[in-house]
């Protein structure tokens, strides 16, 4: 019995995939390399010394996703693939709407069909807008400020219908904090395309001299000094979070939301300077505008996740900035091979 991982060759789709190997899951990997590459499927099976099936397929193509059940034995699916750029997404509305959300049904149509009901759904934080409180709690308001946030709340609440219509549904749903960092081996890490969104890839890519300087968007928010702040999480902690939800959908019928993150806020500058203490290399920057639809501070309550997932962040920002630079070092311009397997 497999379990199927869409956007498997993505940013946290791959340290994911590389967790489930590791602890003798078989593995299908789904992917259109939209927002990632080929040579990261390569180099989980380098890690792992493992070969799960790989079909390349966009999740909106129902007849070949339907194939996939139709060829193999699948037990559960974690269901990362969408797109995922918050700025993009307020450029882009529809295209966001219509991938994510349409995506989505089309897998939960076709796992019913099949009679696979169990998925662990990858969310955001996002969903809860500029919170009132903090920490954020799973009970938090909701209130998303730009149209990837609205896709994935729209995605629980089909997951919540989709539940109550059949109470044999297993669900767990993730609501991640800030991933960061990279694989300690160095060879898989976050490789965006094009200009990094993410502060991280930014921050690295300005230590190699890839670019110029680091822009930080707003120092007038309300925070200690100005700069957005966040709750940060190492990649690798967050894809164990998905084995421990895994092994809960497993166990039993339901659905129920996690927080997935450390518990702790830091700001831009925070981050930029643990980067440069932790490495040694300077990080210029530069103060610009705001981005809409960003917020002041965004951090977690995880405490539901440790109770009743049993997990919780294991490593702070000095691994997550050290584990960062090393990916970046060792792949300075990502991955670079396109090659097939």
């Amino acid at each position: 019995m497999s379990i199927l991982i869409t956007g498997a060759a993505g940013y946290i789709g791959s340290h994911t995939c590389v967790e489930l190997l590791k602890s003798d899951y078989d593995v299908i990997e789904v992917d259109n390399f939209s927002n990632s590459k080929f040579e990261a499927l390569k180099r989980i099976r380098e890690i792992t010394k493992k070969e799960p099936n790989f079909y390349e397929i966009d999740i909106l193509d129902r007849k070949n996703i339907e194939k996939v059940f139709a060829e193999n034995y699948i037990e559960a699916v974690i269901h990362f693939a969408g797109l995922k750029a918050v700025s993009e997404s307020v450029e882009v509305p529809l295209r966001y709407y219509h991938n994510n959300i349409t995506g989505t049904i089309i897998l939960c149509e076709i796992m019913q069909k099949y009679n696979v009901k169990k998925m662990v759904f990858s969310s955001s934080a996002t969903v809860y807008g500029s919170p009132k409180k903090l920490p954020i709690t799973e009970d938090s308001p909701f209130g998303p400020t730009n149209p990837y946030g609205r896709t994935k709340l729209i995605i629980e609440e089909i997951l919540r219908d989709v539940y109550t219509s059949d109470n044999s549904w297993s669900i767990a749903i993730l609501r991640y904090f800030n991933p960061i960092g990279a694989h300690e081996s160095g060879r898989i890490g976050e490789d965006p395309n094009g200009i990094p969104n993410n502060l991280m890839p930014y921050i690295t890519q300005v230590a190699a001299g890839k670019r110029e300087k680091l822009y930080v968007f707003g120092n007038d928010y309300d925070t200690h000094d100005g700069t957005g702040i966040r709750d940060y999480l190492h990649v690798v902690d967050l894809a164990k979070g998905h084995l421990k939800a895994l092994e809960k959908i497993m166990s039993g019928k339901g659905i129920d939301v996690y927080n997935l993150g450390t518990g702790v806020g830091y700001s831009v500058l925070d981050v930029v300077k643990c980067f440069e203490k932790v490495t040694g290399q300077k990080v210029p920057y530069a103060i610009t505008e705001r981005r809409p639809g960003d917020i002041d501070k965004c951090y977690a309550d995880p405490s539901k996740a440790y109770k009743e997932l049993g997990w919780k962040a294991e490593k702070n920002l000095e691994d997550m900035c050290r584990d960062a630079w090393n990916w970046q070092k060792n792949n300075p311009n990502g991955y670079v091979s396109h090659a097939k397997m």
